[in-house]
């Protein structure tokens, strides 16, 4: 078979892949990989950082790129088959991996450079590679006897099954409601924008009436907006309980298995618990520390979050004679209450936020930031036509990178947003390889009368993937395991929540927040309510954000042998951060992706503990211009450019001159004055 994906090439071939491609390509892409790691391992020389370790790096290549363009697919383009072949192929992914990190001859090389490392002339890149690889070993079994091995290598297969079919359930639970609504005036608040929206998604389901769905560009401003509370309450509610009904769709099982299963691989590496082992090499380095990290945030959040609560019940009171205020009232009077406060509408906002002059926009602040040039290219092969493609320049017009960028919710396509890669960069004979990158969102989508105008939540989430981004694109290392966003889990979020506070300044707005019908610039008032309501209600978010963390740390920082209930155990988790009644008929665990199926088990605080680092780090920028380009160069250079070449901490201080501080987080967040 003429197999696209087993022909060598540079830009995904994704026109003529078909997933009949796919299975074969694995197969013979994990045998040629066990071959490269044959070729170490059969080396008759004494093992060098060269013949082991880099030769370690850079082996596997076709099966790496296989990969990524297979698994980025069934997040954002999959379909049953596809699902099926993921289901089929991760076990043997695992298998492979743990083939790596089990093989004793492999294991004794590596250890061997590894205790001559203080006599070789490594440069720090070399070292981190070294202790990186050295550990990825002994954190993953090779320091085990045969029947733990054994055990790890199952433990493994069946946790990338379970992952997967989490995820599974996740999206067919999305894709499976629809609230059908007959009547105009149950869409009674609705901005003009999301009833059409609504009213298309029926017709191209040959239905009558106006639906929605739990996609976020439908399911959010019907939360925000819509006035009928009893339809928010049967909204809020399917929202809160994907994966919690007790059918085949049901995730408790999944998740009670996930969690015991990481424990006992956990256990069986030694170490106490799954967070113990993940947080090993993280900044914050222990659980004890996280959740001393959570807490001192959630003593200056809580009493916040409160008053504001308190505030919101009243208002609601005032407003509609709302005697208990619910979950699915937050959003809803929250925006009224934003609205009192500062006359500033999400919907008075969006027709300066057309989504093709934020994406020119954010390019405008790239290219006075780092001197990148986007260019728009069609002759790039794509897996949906709705994805764009760019060559990115450097000033000296060197091609930087390649973007891809995909915006809009589709069937097949999971919920959130998110940053990939199709290719790694690194450099190999002399040549820098230059990374392929992608961007992908699930924005309001544009209509027969209007373009995609986006809610100014949708612009700084556009920021933050290209923040991603700009991580991915402006890797400048050797080894492809340690570049770009291969980065300690909590340091992988400066980058993407640096870029959002772009969005708040007047200099970057007066870039690309033009009326989408008249072209006029965005009023300054308007600009400066953004910022005005900026820590609206931050005490209630830092809450929430604080709550996901807890509920991580508690499903991941025990032992979970004596769970039985996936509810019961939840709200014992929330109990120190819920405001609003509990619901029965919800649970977040049974959807929460994040730390089920993506990579932030033990690892959701990271938001928090990133956000620490981007306001210190704008505050730098704040001193001394928004676009000072020396200071861009420093954060290019320290940051954006090195990947996980050194400890972030040392990367960061190299950028700021010290550690960062809390203060301007709190500052921020109006947790905490302002000094002077």
């Amino acid at each position: 078979m003429n197999n696209p994906l087993l022909i060598p090439f540079d830009k995904a071939p994704f026109e003529q892949i078909n997933n009949s491609h796919f299975k074969p390509a694995f197969l013979e892409a994990i045998e040629n990989a066990r071959k490269e790691i044959d070729l170490i391992v059969e080396n008759p020389e004494a093992p060098t950082f060269e013949n082991t370790l880099e030769a370690l790096d850079f082996s596997g290549q076709q099966l790496d790129r296989i990969s990524s363009v297979f698994f980025n697919l069934n997040s954002a383009e999959t379909n049953e088959e596809i699902q099926k072949i993921a289901q089929e192929v991760s076990p043997l992914l695992s298998e492979f991996s743990n083939d790596i990190t089990l093989n004793e001859a492999l294991f004794k090389r590596v250890k061997t450079v590894y205790e001559q490392r203080n006599t070789l002339s490594l440069n720090p890149e070399q070292k981190t590679l070294l202790e990186k690889r050295y550990k990825s070993f002994s954190r993953n079994g090779a320091n085990l006897d045969d029947s733990e091995k054994k055990r790890l290598r199952e433990i493994d297969a069946e946790l990338s099954k379970l992952k997967l079919q989490f995820g599974k359930n996740v999206l067919a639970e999305t894709n499976k409601y629809e609230l059908l609504l007959a009547q105009e005036e149950d869409l009674d608040g609705l901005p003009e924008g999301s009833k059409e929206a609504a009213a298309q998604l029926a017709k191209s389901k040959n239905k009558e009436g106006w639906l929605i769905t739990l996609d976020y560009p439908s399911y959010i401003p019907f939360m925000k907006y819509a006035k009928k509370r009893a339809l928010r309450k049967k909204l809020s509610l399917a929202f809160g309980s994907k994966g919690f009904h007790a059918d085949e769709l049901d995730n408790q099982e999944n998740v009670l298995k996930i969690v015991s299963l990481r424990h006992e691989r956990a256990n069986l590496l030694g170490y106490e618990t799954h967070a113990h082992f993940v947080l090993e090499e993280r900044m914050a380095e222990t659980p004890e520390k996280v959740q001393t990290f959570l807490t001192e945030l959630m003593e200056k959040a809580k009493p916040a979050a409160e008053r504001e609560f308190v505030e919101l019940e009243e208002f609601a009171k005032e407003l509609d004679g709302i005697q208990q205020l619910e979950k699915w009232d937050s959003a809803y009077y929250s925006e009224k209450l934003k609205q009192k406060l500062f006359n500033l509408d999400d919907e008075k906002l969006k027709p300066y936020f057309k989504l093709e002059n934020v994406i020119d926009g954010v390019f405008k602040v790239a290219e006075k930031l780092f001197g990148l040039t986007f260019k728009e290219v069609f002759d790039v092969e794509k897996y949906h036509d709705e994805v764009k493609t760019f060559e990115v320049y450097d000033n000296a017009e060197n091609l930087v990178s390649l973007f891809y960028a995909d915006f809009h919710p589709r069937p097949g396509k999971r919920g959130g947003a998110w940053m990939t890669s199709y290719k790694p960069q690194y450099t190999l004979n002399g040549k820098n390889n230059r990374p392929h990158i992608s961007n992908v969102c699930n924005f309001t989508k544009p209509t027969t009368t209007k373009p995609s105008l986006l809610t100014f939540n949708e612009v700084t989430t556009l920021f933050h993937e290209f923040g991603h981004g700009l991580h991915g694109m402006l890797a400048n290392t050797t080894y492809p395991s340690i570049s770009g966003t291969s980065v300690y889990w909590d340091f992988v979020e400066l980058p993407s929540q640096i870029m959002e506070n772009w969005c708040y300044e007047k200099e970057a707005l007066e870039l690309f927040a033009f009326h989408y019908e008249t072209g006029e610039l965005i009023p300054m008032e308007l600009v400066q309510k953004i910022k005005e309501s900026a820590a609206f209600q931050e005490g209630t978010a830092t809450l929430r954000q604080l709550s996901f963390s807890f509920l991580d740390m508690a499903w991941h920082g025990t032992n979970p042998s004596e769970i039985k209930n996936v509810k019961a155990y939840e709200i014992k988790a929330f109990e120190g951060t819920n405001l609003f009644p509990e619901t029965p008929e919800t649970c977040m665990s049974t959807a929460f992706s994040h730390i089920f199926q993506g990579g932030y088990s033990s690892g959701y605080y990271s938001y928090k503990w990133a956000e620490v680092l981007d306001a210190d780090a704008f505050a730098y920028f704040k001193e001394n211009g928004i676009f000072n380009k020396k200071i861009a160069a420093k954060f290019k250079e320290h940051v954006l450019s090195k990947g996980g070449t050194e400890n972030p901490m040392t990367l960061y201080k190299r950028f700021r001159g010290a550690e960062p501080r809390i203060e301007p987080l709190l500052e921020r967040a109006g947790l905490i004055k302002k000094a002077g």
